[in-house]
């Protein structure tokens, strides 16, 4: 019997059929693979999205909480220092006639506020509220009580008096206020009074 023989066209044929299904078997593995890696994609993508959604809501109530609590926090503060400041400048030999609270303004670029403003015809004391005093915050409100006659212009030829009050204060800040020549008032539960030392004397910033 004689033996079969394979000619090379036939072997590179066989060669070419082998290689097709491996490269089909292949393909198809691929295909998989990636579709698995698409749907690993989309749950992570989810999962990031849903996160980032609840991340917002949580920055978002967060945002309002801290909004809510300055603002009735500061009308607290500023009603309270109002309530008492009258009497703590009539002390210290200045007639108040008249307070005014949260003064705010707008010039173009210039933007600013002041908290409370007493005084009289002649006389007027700007108070800055802070529920914590810093030596920054007092820097920044003196640059500010610097232009409050030009900024205001019925206070212009008036003799300006800058104040700070607070319910709490970094060690140096109240110092470092008094040093600039500015009214310290502390506010307590149900009051305020001033700590300037005896026989302290403000700047006047007119």
């Amino acid at each position: 019997m004689s033996k079969s023989t394979i000619s090379p066209a036939d072997e590179i044929w066989s060669l070419i059929r082998e290689t097709q299904r491996n490269l089909e078997r292949f393909s198809a593995e691929a295909e998989k693979r990636q579709a698995e890696a698409d749907r690993r994609k989309a749950e992570i993508d989810q999962i990031i999205k849903d996160l980032s959604a609840e991340n917002k809501k949580v920055n978002e109530g967060l945002k309002k909480a801290k909004e809510l609590f300055e603002t009735q926090w500061g009308k607290l503060m500023e009603s309270l220092v109002e309530g008492d400041l009258v009497k703590v400048l009539n002390e210290r030999g200045i007639d108040v006639k008249h307070t005014y609270m949260n003064i705010k303004r707008e010039h173009g670029e210039d933007r600013y506020e002041y908290d409370i403003v007493a005084g009289n015809g002649d006389e007027a004391v700007v108070v800055e509220v802070k529920t914590t005093l810093k030596v920054q915050h007092i820097k920044y409100f003196l640059e500010g009580l610097k232009k409050f006659s030009d900024r205001l212009s019925s206070y212009r030829g008036k003799v300006i008096y800058g104040a700070v009050a607070y319910l709490r204060a970094d060690e140096s800040a109240s110092k470092y206020a008094e040093r600039q020549g500015l009214f310290v008032i502390k506010a307590t539960g149900n009051s305020a009074y001033l700590i300037n030392k005896e026989g302290f004397k403000p700047k006047v910033f007119s």
